[in-house]
């Protein structure tokens, strides 16, 4: 069920008290006014905050399920995975997501008796999950855009004994439901969309698994990987025009990708709301909408570059999902892309004149 957006936008206003500040208010402190006894109130800055408490009750209202926030998308991968896993586990990632979740499996749970292994997104089901204690899915795929059967790969990870932990940075819960396709545990990247203004770090993690979110919630209580408050004021704030910013960027992600699989300089393109996508099919099935990110590989790296710095209408950075267009070469990354893929991150511009500023930096090339 689509998350309520217009009531997510009252549900501060509607517990309000007459006099009361219509906007979310921003808490800065360390410490609270404790006298006598201390049960039912906030306590420390480490443990409470009430913006924090808000923001993750807007969260909860779309993802559906108690939801806890961290400094960071990658805080809250890490807090999903270390409430979930122990010395002799066994975990399956996919060999062509988000990098840095590779980093952080190989580099350091395998060094704390973690066995990991790796299987590319579009052949991940091959060999089963029995054995497997958590299945860690990014669908789709950052940056190829391929697809995974969320609803399959859940149901066999839950009758191999396992857990599945979604990675839904790409598409929100406005594009796709994790939790209702079936997998225990999403993760998210507010970096991105969510805030989608480019200024601030967060992440969250959702699960109607009770006992998990008891472990993310000590976890971050006792390792201190908390938010600051000013970061989940902004949050709070981004999220309030979350539905019309997804919804333009959406739109013109498909117009986009529509105009530029005719270019001529454009040699390969994904998105998956282009039918003859590989992705298309599956993205129908299980998505709202086929997101704001696409790839688009160019003749010669050196082309790439060129395109990227020079459209004015594209930010070259890292990172995606704001208000700005923007564009990389992910192979600088290390990932396993052609030199001259870019992946592209559409914005709020008018399409038609992001799209001009698209055409004329291509044709100078």
């Amino acid at each position: 069920m689509a998350p309520k957006t217009g009531e997510m936008l009252h549900l501060r206003g509607n517990a309000l008290n007459a006099g009361e500040p219509v906007a979310l208010p921003l808490t800065q402190s360390s410490m609270y006014h404790l006298p006598g006894v201390t049960e039912g109130l906030a306590t420390y800055g480490r443990v409470d905050n009430p913006t924090w408490v808000h923001l993750e009750h807007v969260l909860a209202h779309l993802e559906d399920a108690p939801c806890l926030i961290f400094p960071s998308g990658m805080g809250a991968i890490s807090a999903a995975l270390l409430a979930t896993l122990k010395a002799g586990s066994r975990l399956l990632i996919p060999s062509d997501g988000y990098y840095v979740t590779r980093v952080l499996a190989d580099q350091f749970l395998s060094g704390l008796g973690v066995s990991v292994t790796e299987r590319p997104t579009t052949t991940f089901t091959e060999g089963g999950f029995d054995g497997f204690d958590v299945v860690f899915v990014e669908s789709p795929s950052n940056p190829g855009l391929d697809m995974m059967d969320l609803p399959a790969i859940a149901a066999s990870v839950r009758a191999a004994g396992g857990i599945t932990i979604a990675d839904n940075t790409t598409l929100t819960p406005l594009g796709q439901r994790p939790l209702e396709l079936g997998v225990d545990v999403v993760v998210a990247s507010d970096t991105k969309a969510m805030g989608g203004h480019s200024d601030l770090l967060m992440g969250h993690v959702a699960s109607r698994n009770a006992q998990i979110m008891e472990r993310v919630e000590e976890w971050r209580r006792v390792s201190g990987a908390i938010p600051g408050p000013h970061e989940a004021w902004l949050l709070h704030r981004g999220l309030e025009t979350l539905d019309v910013r997804f919804d333009r960027m959406c739109t013109s992600a498909q117009v986009l990708a529509e105009r530029l699989a005719d270019h001529p300089a454009v040699k390969h393109i994904r998105y998956p709301g282009l039918p003859g996508d590989p992705s298309h099919t599956l993205a129908k099935a299980q998505t709202t909408r086929f997101g704001f990110l696409l790839s688009i590989t160019l003749e010669t790296e050196d082309k790439a570059e060129t395109f990227i710095n020079s459209c004015p209408m594209l930010r070259p950075a890292t990172s995606f999902g704001g208000v700005h267009s923007s564009a990389e070469r992910r192979a600088r990354w290390g990932d396993d892309v052609d030199p001259a893929f870019i992946r592209l991150s559409v914005g709020c511009e008018p399409v038609d004149e992001l799209w001009q500023a698209i055409e004329a930096s291509l044709k100078a090339l």
